[in-house]
């Protein structure tokens, strides 16, 4: 079953860190992408660029309507993602536990509910 597994954080908490401590924790998710690549259960995955770059898009009585920036404000902002194979919840769990970025920020695990594409 596939889960995707959604890195939540502050933003404002990284750009805080000295270039030392910003490369340690990108050697840190680099190793830990590698392991989930060499152990099979990576599908997919990718750094999102800050929220500051983020539009809006929604339909309202037929018209577009488009906004700067994440579709909430939050403390918490989505960072990235992994796309992951994995046996059950449990190891989902266990895989989101080792994100670098659960330590001081969240993993939401969300299970893939599989569609037929055209």
């Amino acid at each position: 079953m596939q889960y995707l597994l959604l890195i939540y954080g502050n933003e404002a908490y990284f750009g805080k860190l000295s270039k030392t401590e910003q490369g340690k924790v990108a050697e840190e998710y680099g190793a830990y992408t590698k392991s989930i690549a060499d152990s099979g259960h990576l599908r997919g995955g990718n750094e999102l660029d800050v929220t500051s770059k983020a539009i809006t898009v929604r339909l309202r009585d037929g018209k577009k309507l488009v906004t700067d920036g994440p579709f909430a404000e939050t403390k918490e902002q989505l960072g990235g993602y992994y796309l992951v194979e994995a046996k059950n919840r449990d190891e989902a769990l266990a895989l989101a536990a080792r994100i670098p970025s659960a330590r001081w920020g969240a993993i939401e695990v969300r299970p893939i509910i599989p569609h037929e594409m055209p």
